[in-house]
Formats: C-alpha cells, sequence, structure tokens
C-alpha cells in the first residue's frame, strides 16, 4: 500500500502546523497565568488541562493517520465494529471539552444496526477529531449561547454512517472542498465554519483517507454535519 501521508510531506507539514496552532492556546494559558500568579487557580487549571488533553489527542491522531497510511493491506483489515459504541465512547471522550465551549452534546444511535467493517481505533480517533473541531467552532457560530453537537447514526442507501451533526448552515460540500483547496495556505481553511485551523477535521479527513474511506457533508434531522459511511457486512449480518 503506498504511504498517503509520508512524514515529509506537504500535507504531513500542514497538519502538523495546525496542530502546533491547536496546542499553542493551553501553552499561552499555562505561560501568561504563571507570569501573573495565577497559575494555582482551580478553575484555571481544569481549564487548561482540558485544552491539553485536547491538544494530545490530536497529535495522537496525527500519528495514527501516519501509522494506517503506512501500513499494508494485511495490517489494516478491518474487524466488525459497531458504530454505536464508538460513538459512546467519543461521547464519554468529548464531555469535558463540550462544557469548557457551553456546548450540549447528544447521542442519536437509537435503532438496530449491524456490525460494519472497520479500524476501529482509526475511526474512533476520527470521530473525536471531527467532534472536538465543531465544539471549538461552535460558540462563535452560536453567540456564545449554548448549542448542541449530535453524534449520530443512521442508514443511507449506501451503507451507515457515522457523523457529528449541529446547526451550522454554512458547513457545505462546497465549503469543504474550498477548505481542502485552502489547507496549509490559510490559517483559517474553514473560514465560514470555523474560526482557527480546525485541525481535528483535515487530520480525521487524513485517517479517512488511509482507510479508504471519504469524509463528506451529511445532513441529518435538519442539521449540518460531518460524516463517513461505512460498509456492512452480508456475513456478519446473518449472525
Amino acid at each position: 500500500m503506498t504511504s498517503i501521508l509520508p512524514p515529509g510531506s506537504m500535507l504531513s507539514q500542514h497538519l502538523l502546523l495546525s496542530i502546533a496552532e491547536q496546542i499553542k492556546l493551553p501553552l499561552i494559558q499555562i505561560s501568561r497565568q504563571a507570569e501573573f500568579g495565577t497559575l494555582g487557580l482551580e478553575t484555571d487549571l481544569a481549564q487548561i488541562k482540558t485544552l491539553a488533553d485536547n491538544g494530545i489527542k490530536l497529535v495522537e491522531s496525527y500519528a495514527m493517520g501516519l501509522q494506517l497510511a503506512n501500513q499494508n493491506s494485511y495490517e489494516l483489515a478491518p474487524e466488525a465494529v459497531s458504530v454505536a459504541s464508538i460513538l459512546y465512547e467519543a461521547d464519554q471522550q468529548l464531555r469535558e471539552l463540550a462544557r469548557l465551549y457551553n456546548v450540549s452534546l447528544e447521542l442519536n444511535i437509537r435503532g438496530r444496526f449491524e456490525p460494519v467493517l472497520a479500524h476501529r481505533q482509526g475511526l474512533q480517533a476520527a470521530v473525536v477529531g471531527l467532534a472536538s473541531a465543531l465544539i471549538e467552532a461552535l460558540p462563535a457560530q452560536n453567540s456564545g449561547q449554548q448549542t448542541t453537537l449530535q453524534l449520530a447514526t443512521h442508514r443511507c442507501r449506501y451503507g451507515i454512517v457515522a457523523g457529528v451533526y449541529a446547526d451550522i448552515p454554512n458547513l457545505s460540500s462546497e465549503a469543504l472542498k474550498r477548505g481542502r483547496k485552502l489547507y496549509g495556505v490559510s490559517r483559517q481553511p474553514l473560514v465560514n465554519v470555523s474560526h482557527n485551523s480546525a485541525a481535528g477535521i483535515f487530520v480525521a479527513d487524513a485517517i479517512f483517507r488511509a482507510m479508504n474511506l471519504k469524509l463528506h457533508i451529511s445532513r441529518h434531522h435538519r442539521l449540518y454535519g460531518l460524516g463517513v459511511v461505512l460498509q456492512t457486512s452480508s456475513q456478519l449480518a446473518l449472525v
């Protein structure tokens, strides 16, 4: 399998630059609070920990994308995965970050869905990356008022969709296409969606491509989102 994200590639470098931008925030906070002698405040420390943990997840997801891109087809063989369990685990990981940004998380995993074929760790990392990027973007979209991000799965004619959804009308196929072109050129490639680099979205995009999947704009219950279509197995469906 040809490497999609070789360490020296331009895309790899762009991802690293975006991640660096993302993790600067908690480091700047630590520096400023140390300067003014407020580093011991419990609330500040909790916020810094949440942002730092999210930055660490982003770096780990980037490493995951590199690892998957450099594995051969045998090593990348998919396994039977429950989309509902992936979204539930993502919800648990994102609770503190959502609380920090005043975003309400909802799980929409009702219904009976057969297992899909996917690389569990890669899918988990990508979903968390997508959701964290939208959590950071939502306050600006809604003037600081509490808003909702939904982690949902539903069936479409091509398979089963795993996605993250919110009330962001500007999140369109054209915006994503333009963002991919601007990635590495602009500090805000999804300027109408996110005020920062939206690194989590592009890291997830790279992970999905390494898994031979495609990130796309998705709609669900009148919400706009980002999702991926996963294939079921006829053998698994009979079990």
